[in-house]
């Protein structure tokens, strides 16, 4: 097996040379294997080890096993300790997920503190066998059935050839001691009673299972690259990047034969889980919406617009002091005073410096505001009007803010001017406002 995995890992990884890499040990049979493979490589490497406290006293024992055996062979080690079951409780996680997030989130955080370059773990290919077999039974897409992957970032799987049966094969001919994990035994996880139940029966139908199981996953992911490049293409073609938002043109997606398919390739990165509500949103009516926890989709008209929800609160306002010249924040303005209008541009307005109040005030609008658009004379009209008649979409209404004079609307930014601070024969001082 050595020099399969030396072949292996040279071939498929060869930028490992002469980089600083972490393994994940927890002094179980696969890690403890991958740790005797790699320490007769010409590798720089590093143990980290993490204790779940779970299981009481055997969890403090795989602690200092592992700790033993690096000082035993002159390999550095970092240990750390997590109140597992107390996180899954403050976060309403599993115990499995809990420990995942404690255990990666410490893994990035060693990567950058001690300057290292990768972090390897000992998956092999019953992990992967029983990772699809788990996605499998809960219904996944592609994704989820192409597997674990080699390399996900700055995690490296270089033992996802190899199969348990050659793991135990190898440390038992090389007499490398491990510890036993109690909880591997219980049938309470979904994977265990996959691992004792299932997997030996396909194993009895077909004892070359987990070979042709790994052919078919290659293919699998041969299709899943495929995929991914048709996306990029179609991508182009349909959607366009406006600032954080994105639009997907429903005219040219409805031209797909398969487009709920390219709407999951492209939206699933972005935590939607109601995906009958988003193929829905295609053919629903202007002004739906459908949210996942940090963005949402809205369907205007003949688009799709992809948006990330604002933080912000909508009752939150800015002044504008009378001192200040430039204002970066919650949008560009510049503010000057100037002899004459130059310019006729919805990007700037040119107002009666002697009918401005300061402290102006930026705020987002409000449904029953009222304005008199200049040009109409003194005539009001309701800012949800003006909206409608520019055909704004709803995320448009909202990114859009009212600049405000003693609570008399003195421009619907970037939009329409107030009438009733435009400059006149009469007017002294002419005050520039200018969007950015």
């Amino acid at each position: 097996m050595f020099s399969k995995f030396q072949n292996h890992i040279v071939s498929r990884f060869p930028f490992l040379a002469e980089k600083k890499l972490f393994l994940a040990v927890s002094g179980g049979l696969d890690s403890m294997v991958l740790l005797h493979l790699l320490k007769q490589l010409p590798y720089e490497i590093a143990v980290l080890h993490c204790n779940f406290q779970l299981r009481g006293l055997e969890s403090f024992g795989d602690q200092t096993f592992v700790e033993n055996y690096c000082d035993q062979n002159n390999i550095p080690v970092f240990t750390t300790q997590f109140d597992t079951e107390a996180f899954a409780k403050d976060y309403k996680l599993s115990t499995q997920v809990a420990a995942r997030e404690l255990r990666y989130s410490w893994f990035y955080e060693l990567l950058e503190e001690k300057d290292f370059d990768y972090i390897l773990t000992a998956h092999h290919a019953d992990d992967n066998l029983e990772t699809f077999i788990i996605n499998l039974s809960r219904g996944t897409g592609l994704d989820g059935l192409s597997g674990i992957p080699e390399q996900n970032d700055k995690i490296i799987r270089p033992l996802l050839p190899f199969s348990r049966e050659e793991i135990l094969k190898y440390a038992e001919e090389n007499k490398i001691e491990w510890r036993e994990d109690s909880s591997n035994t219980s049938n309470k996880y979904l994977r265990n009673k996959i691992r004792h139940d299932l997997v030996p029966i396909l194993k009895e139908l077909n004892p070359n299972f987990l070979n042709a199981f790994q052919k078919t996953q290659s293919y699998l992911q041969e299709s899943q690259v495929m995929v991914e490049d048709a996306s990029i293409m179609i991508y182009q073609q349909v959607a366009k990047e406006a600032g954080d938002d994105i639009h997907f043109d429903l005219k040219k997606l409805k031209k797909l034969p398969n487009y709920k398919s390219y709407l999951y390739q492209w939206l699933h990165e972005f935590g939607f889980l109601a995906w009958n509500d988003i193929y829905d949103l295609v053919n629903g009516q202007s002004g739906k919406q459908v949210f996942s926890a940090e963005f949402r989709l809205l369907k205007n008209r003949d688009t799709l617009i992809l948006s990330p929800i604002s933080e912000m609160s909508e009752k939150e306002q800015f002044e504008i002091n009378e001192n200040e010249k430039e204002v970066n924040f919650p949008l560009k303005l510049k503010l000057c005073n100037v002899g004459h209008i130059t310019i006729d541009s919805n990007k700037a307005i040119f107002v009666d410096a002697d009918k401005i109040q300061f402290p102006l005030v930026l705020r987002k609008w409000n449904e029953g505001d009222v304005f008199h658009p200049f040009g109409m004379h003194g005539k009001s009209k309701k800012v949800s009007k003006l909206f409608k008649d520019e055909k704004l979409s709803l995320i448009e209404k909202e990114q859009t803010w009212i600049l405000c004079s003693d609570d008399q609307i003195v421009w619907v930014v970037g939009i329409r001017q107030d009438e009733r601070f435009r400059i006149k024969n009469t007017s002294n001082k002419i005050l520039k406002i200018e969007l950015q």
